[in-house]
């Protein structure tokens, strides 16, 4: 994808919109105003000011006519967040990585209602770090380390180690105990997740998704398993240990679906992003990273202080 041709605002990407994909004799501020109808007031100031852009960064104004498939772009209007109301801690810094503890709750990426609320966009506010990249992703309900990538030049081959699946993962999960699983066990399936769909599902066919899954303590009914996924499906481990019939607590995807407000964070996803490591590529030192997190039992078998 080329380089966008507005520099980051407060943290934030430019948004790219592709125009049509055949003329319509639209300009591209109606075919904006017909697509964003809500924003429709804010698009025709921006127009007004010059802050939309072609791809060569040439403002456009409101006659300009939307040629099929061109690129324009924008800053868009963060929405009114809340504040997660966790600490986002610091595991390393270098020229290279920045490493974090995640807390439940916050999004890694601007996505959807999660737009300046993401690790990212904090973390290049607190650090001043424009080019500040994730090099993985943790599911916003999901704790523990995440690794992103400090310079343009060093994102490749860190991106390419998770591609390539050469990297050590752990997770920890609670979920109920199953006494008559013969664990350790692996649990092998094909994962797929279509767009537009909340859930992932498991469907007959070649495996592409593998989690080794262990017990390693007890807590009352519970257990306190340790993940080690060789692949990194969208919901992977949710999925894998549903299908044991040990959904992890706090999980409101499966089995069922059930809407939990934005801002209800009673009950978090009992899943913890361990440890990760994995041979430097471009030092050549084996790296780990270990979160500081702790899976709280689930509300039932709290003792009262």
């Amino acid at each position: 994808m080329p380089a966008a041709p507005l520099p980051l605002r407060d943290g934030l990407d430019p948004t790219r919109v592709r125009m049509p994909d055949v003329a319509t004799g639209a300009t591209v501020l109606e075919y904006l105003c017909a697509r964003f109808p809500q924003d429709a007031a804010r698009l025709t100031e921006k127009v007004a000011c010059g802050e939309i852009v072609d791809a060569a960064g040439v403002p456009v104004d409101s006659a300009t006519v939307a040629r099929p498939r061109a690129d324009i772009y924008l800053y868009r209007d963060p929405p009114v967040e809340p504040t997660v109301p966790f600490s986002l801690d610091i595991l390393h810094r270098d020229e290279n990585l920045l490493v974090v503890d995640k807390p439940h709750f916050l999004a890694t990426t601007p996505r959807g209602a999660y737009i300046a609320r993401s690790a990212l966009v904090l973390l290049r506010r607190r650090f001043d770090l424009p080019e500040l990249s994730p090099a993985h992703r943790l599911d916003r309900l999901t704790a523990g380390v995440l690794v992103f990538t400090v310079r343009q030049q060093a994102r490749r081959p860190y991106q390419e180690l998770f591609a390539q699946r050469t990297i050590t993962k752990q997770y920890d999960a609670i979920a109920p105990l199953a006494r008559d699983l013969d664990l350790p066990l692996t649990v092998r399936s094909r994962i797929i997740k279509e767009r537009g769909v909340l859930q992932a599902r498991e469907v007959p066919g070649e495996p592409n998704a593998e989690t080794l899954v262990d017990l390693v303590d007890t807590v009352g009914s519970h257990g306190l398993y340790r993940l080690h996924p060789r692949t990194g499906k969208t919901h992977q481990l949710r999925l894998h240990l549903c299908s044991l019939g040990i959904p992890i607590v706090g999980d409101n995807f499966y089995p069922t679906f059930r809407e939990v407000a934005d801002d209800n964070y009673s009950e978090p996803l009992r899943l913890l992003a361990r440890s990760i490591e994995f041979v430097d590529p471009l030092s050549g030192l084996v790296r780990r990273f270990e979160s500081d997190r702790r899976l709280d039992p689930p509300a039932a078998l709290q003792i009262p202080s």
